[in-house]
C-alpha cells in the first residue's frame, strides 16, 4: 500500500485564504488549490492509494471544529487517513483524545509554530503520555529561526523522546525544515521516524546525502506536503535527487503502512 504521509486539505469556503497563508510564511506559491477533491485526484495521478491527511489547531477554540473536519473526512473519503490535533490551551484535551481514538483517528498533528506554543513546554508532557499509546504523533520540525528561538526543533523534539521511548514521533521535513544539520546531531539514526516533505528544494546535496546515510530507511515515510507540491512531481523528484531505485522508492511509499499498522 503506497500512502502519502503528508498532505493537507481544507474546508473549501477556507482554502483559498488557507493556502494564501501558506504561501505567506514560507515565501512559496502553492502548487495545488488545497481541497480534497483535487488532493484525491493527484493522489490517484501520482499511483498511490492512500493519503493522511492533516490538520493543527491554531487555538484552544480550534480543536472541536478541526476534529470534527478532520472526522468528516474519514466518513467521506475512504481513501483519506485523517490525523486529529490537540492544543495545550485545550482544557478538556482528555476527552478530545478519547473521542477521536474511539472513532478510529490514528494519529495527531502538531506543529507548534502555527499553534503558538514551544515544545518544550511542560503542560505538553501529560497530553503525549495520554496519547502516546493510540495515536502516531507528527510534529512540524524547524523553520528559519535559531534552534533556542524557533517553538519546534530537532532538539525539543529528541528530548521528548528520551522521555517517551515508546511514542512514535514523526519528524516531518527530513527531521527539520531548515535544521538539517541539527537534525543530524540528534535525530538521525535514532528511533524516529522522518518524512520527506518541503525539504527536496532546499537542501544541499552533501546534508541529504549524510541523513540518507545515517537514517534507518524503513523510518523515512514520503510525504509531499500537499497543496505546496503535487504528490506525483514530489515521487518524481525524490526519485531523481536521491538516485533511487524502484524497490528503495516503493519501500519509502509503504513504510507508512506498517507504521499505521495497514494492510
Amino acid at each position: 500500500m503506497y500512502i502519502d504521509f503528508h498532505t493537507h486539505a481544507f474546508h473549501p469556503k477556507i482554502a483559498a485564504k488557507a493556502v494564501e497563508h501558506l504561501n505567506s510564511h514560507y515565501g512559496v506559491t502553492c502548487q495545488c488549490p488545497g481541497v480534497m477533491d483535487d488532493l484525491i485526484h493527484r493522489i490517484k495521478k501520482a499511483g498511490l492509494d492512500k493519503m493522511v491527511v492533516l490538520c493543527a489547531a491554531t487555538s484552544a477554540a480550534q480543536v472541536i471544529p478541526a476534529n470534527n473536519f478532520a472526522l468528516s473526512l474519514k466518513a467521506a473519503h475512504p481513501d483519506a487517513i485523517p490525523f486529529g490535533t490537540i492544543h495545550p490551551d485545550f482544557d478538556d484535551w482528555e476527552n478530545q483524545l478519547a473521542r477521536l481514538k474511539a472513532r478510529g483517528i490514528k494519529g495527531l498533528k502538531l506543529h507548534p509554530d502555527f499553534q503558538g506554543f514551544r515544545m518544550d513546554e511542560k503542560r505538553l508532557l501529560p497530553i503525549i503520555e495520554a496519547a502516546q499509546n493510540d495515536f502516531v504523533m507528527l510534529f512540524h520540525i524547524g523553520d528559519r529561526l535559531a534552534p533556542k528561538d524557533n517553538p519546534s526543533c530537532p532538539y525539543k523534539l529528541a528530548a521528548l523522546i528520551e522521555n517517551f521511548p515508546k511514542a512514535r514521533f514523526v519528524a516531518a521535513h527530513f527531521g527539520g525544515y531548515h535544521h538539517w544539520q541539527h537534525a543530524l546531531d540528534v535525530l538521525i539514526g535514532k528511533d524516529v521516524y522522518i518524512d520527506t516533505s518541503s525539504t527536496l528544494d532546499f537542501i544541499d546535496d552533501p546534508t541529504l546525502s549524510a541523513i540518507m546515510k545515517k537514517h534507518p530507511h524503513e523510518k523515512i515515510l514520503f510525504g509531499s506536503d500537499y497543496p505546496l507540491y503535487s504528490p506525483d512531481k514530489e515521487i518524481a523528484k525524490l526519485k531523481k535527487r536521491l538516485k533511487l531505485s524502484l524497490p528503495k522508492l516503493e519501500n519509502f511509499l509503504s513504510n507508512a503502512a506498517d507504521l499505521l499498522g495497514l494492510e
